[in-house]
């Protein structure tokens, strides 16, 4: 009995000793990771709140709300006519229709009816047919476009409309919340939310011109393009354009034109009917590993300045070769991206002040921005720009436009992109002007001969068909 007594004893003992350390090294360690709830009303921060957001308890209700009726749906319509016969002729059958080529989205940015929208979205439309989120359908006229940046303006005739107000993109952070409205798949006022993922991402991959978008990963699909990103205000970031995906739909990389470039083209549009484009006027790239340990730089981020134009703003303001540029006004320039995206929100005869290393050295100037004229030859999938008193003399070329980039991945931009085009179809070209005037008169369809000089100074002549 007595040894029955004892076995109990240890036995609840034990018991109470493995509760202990239970308690002492387990059950810690688990509310160390669970904090105890407080409250069980969930912290709800409105759209407007001007503090920071931690977390996810953002509200995006009220942005959504204002941002569902300043987003459009629209329709790419081709109108054809059929061959006609002599019965349709006596009883007055045209044999046409309409085929819908496809849909996209759009941002209303004015009480009156101006819309901006994504160029591919529109691209070879003989109607353009748009729908507001209250079904209420209106034609729209294009007022113009931009293949570069693929943005396009459309106008319908309506007045006292819903429209989302421009936010400052440059002032956009990692990791803030973002919301993307559009209509993916045809289902319209779609809203997903996501944050920003990247600034100044560049996608170019087969010419020398670097892109600058506004990554996210809020969820966007075909049908999409042209939509909205708005920031937690329900301002406009960008203008929803480009996703990355094996099987065409959302995995998680989507990108938007920011809205400060947006905006430019717009106002370029409206005010002078094409896009006023300005450039520092240097030839260069991002700072790489490689051209650290090559040419012995004191930094790992910023902009190589390889060449600088004759007579360009660069030159006037003394930038040189070498010189590495770091900051342009209040933006940060690690890469290339970052350059080009923030001049692309510029137009001529605007001054910025460039902070830039020389031997070292800090220092800064102001740069008057230079107009930049090109042409996009479509049928060579070809742009061209006016070749400068050096460029021309390098190659020893009397007379020429140079090939700024190509339009094409299957064009081989390496060899094709700094040759000078010197002649179309035998007749000599001076500019750009030059050029286009040639182009106006040439039928669809038609062989044409350039002449260049490529940039290992040969002669070539090409036959596109």
């Amino acid at each position: 009995m007595k040894n029955f007594v004892k076995l109990l004893v240890v036995s609840i003992l034990g018991g109470v000793l493995t509760l202990g350390s239970y308690k002492v090294f387990i059950e810690d360690e688990q509310t160390a990771v669970l904090p105890p709830v407080v409250n069980n009303t969930p912290n709800v921060i409105p759209a407007n709140y001007p503090g920071k957001i931690y977390g996810t308890n953002a509200d995006f209700t009220e942005a959504a709300e204002k941002t569902v009726n300043g987003v459009v749906h629209v329709k790419n319509v081709a109108v054809y006519r059929g061959p006609r016969t002599m019965r349709d002729y006596i009883y007055g059958n045209n044999r046409g229709g309409k085929a819908l080529q496809g849909t996209g989205s759009g941002v209303i940015i004015s009480p009156d009816g101006y819309i901006v929208t994504n160029n591919h979205v529109i691209k070879g439309a003989s109607e353009i047919e748009v729908t507001l989120n209250n079904n209420k359908t209106f034609k729209a006229e294009i007022i113009g476009n931009d293949e570069t940046s693929d943005i396009a303006l459309l106008k319908i005739d309506a007045e006292d409309l819903d429209y989302l107000p421009f936010g400052d993109s440059n002032n956009v952070r990692l990791g803030e919340w973002v919301l993307a409205v559009g209509n993916p798949f045809n289902l319209k006022s779609t809203v997903t939310a996501g944050i920003i993922s990247a600034t100044a991402r560049d996608l170019n991959t087969h010419d020398a011109t670097p892109q600058s978008f506004i990554q996210t990963d809020a969820a966007i699909n075909p049908g999409n393009s042209g939509g909205a990103l708005v920031n937690i205000n329900g301002e406009l970031v960008g203008i929803n354009t480009a996703i990355t995906s094996q099987t065409g739909s959302y995995i998680g990389y989507a990108f938007a034109v920011p809205s400060n470039n947006a905006r430019k083209i717009v106002e370029d549009l409206l005010e002078y009917g094409d896009v006023q484009k300005g450039v520092l006027g240097i030839r260069g790239g991002s700072v790489t590993p490689r051209a650290v340990e090559e040419l012995g730089l004191e930094t790992n981020q910023g902009v190589f300045v390889a060449d600088v134009s004759s007579q360009s703003g660069a030159e006037k303001a003394g930038l040189k070769e070498g010189d590495i540029i770091k900051q342009i006004d209040n933006v940060k320039i690690n890469k290339f991206s970052d350059l080009t995206g923030y001049i692309n929100s510029k137009r001529p005869n605007e001054k910025v002040e460039v902070h830039f290393l020389r031997n070292g050295e800090e220092q800064q100037t102001e740069v008057t921005l230079t107009k930049f004229e090109t042409y996009t030859i479509n049928p060579l999938k070809l742009e061209v720009s006016n070749a400068s008193k050096d460029e021309l003399k390098a190659l020893k070329a009397e007379n020429g436009v140079k090939i700024y980039r190509t339009l094409s991945p299957k064009l081989p931009a390496n060899e094709l992109v700094g040759s000078i085009i010197t002649a179309i179809d035998n007749e000599k070209v001076y500019d750009v002007k030059d050029v286009e005037r040639i182009f106006s008169r040439i039928n669809a369809g038609e062989d044409i001969m350039i002449t260049l000089i490529d940039k290992n100074g040969e002669k070539q002549r090409i036959v596109w068909r």
